[in-house]
């Protein structure tokens, strides 16, 4: 089939693909908008059309796709750009930028929390923090397996406690 007779048949598909777009519009302007773009992208992508197969399925797959990705692009537009005369403090909140002091305060906080640890607390809990299984600290610091998890418990308590302020 060369490039006039599809062109031809996808024309002659229109009137079925208008009825197809009001299925999914409910809009007479927006289901003409959605044929449009789908019979220019069929003439577009005509090589990747095969002969025999059914050009009335492949229009309505073009056309239900288009639709779908108009659709989450319009979605993902309204969600970012607030159309509203004054932002709530909820979009404020979204398009405000953090002051990332705050975080250096926790973490100096963290750190005296963590130096307050005496020495059997703080090596297992911090080796279990930066990922060494239980069995591994215990073999490391050659205590029992039991030990290593009474040690990681009582340091976590004693951070949660004087990180209380946080909860």
């Amino acid at each position: 089939m060369n490039k006039f007779e599809f062109n031809s048949l996808v024309i002659h598909h229109s009137d079925s693909l208008k009825s197809y777009a009001r299925n999914f519009t409910k809009n007479n302007e927006d289901a003409n908008d959605l044929v449009q773009e789908t019979m220019l992208k069929a003439i577009t992508y005509f090589s990747n059309f095969r002969d025999g197969t059914n050009l009335k399925g492949w229009l309505y797959t073009i056309m239900k796709n288009t639709f779908i990705n108009n659709y989450r692009r319009i979605n993902k537009t309204n969600s970012l750009i607030t159309k509203e005369e004054e932002i709530s403090a909820a979009n404020l909140v979204v398009s405000s930028t953090k002051n990332m002091g705050e975080n250096k305060f926790v973490m100096e906080d963290i750190n005296i929390a963590l130096n307050n640890l005496s020495e059997d607390y703080y090596t297992p809990f911090t080796m279990y923090f930066e990922g060494y299984k239980y069995h591994e600290i215990s073999e490391q610091l050659s205590i029992p397996i039991g030990t290593v998890k009474t040690r990681i418990h009582v340091a976590r308590k004693a951070m949660k406690k004087t990180l209380s302020c946080y909860k």
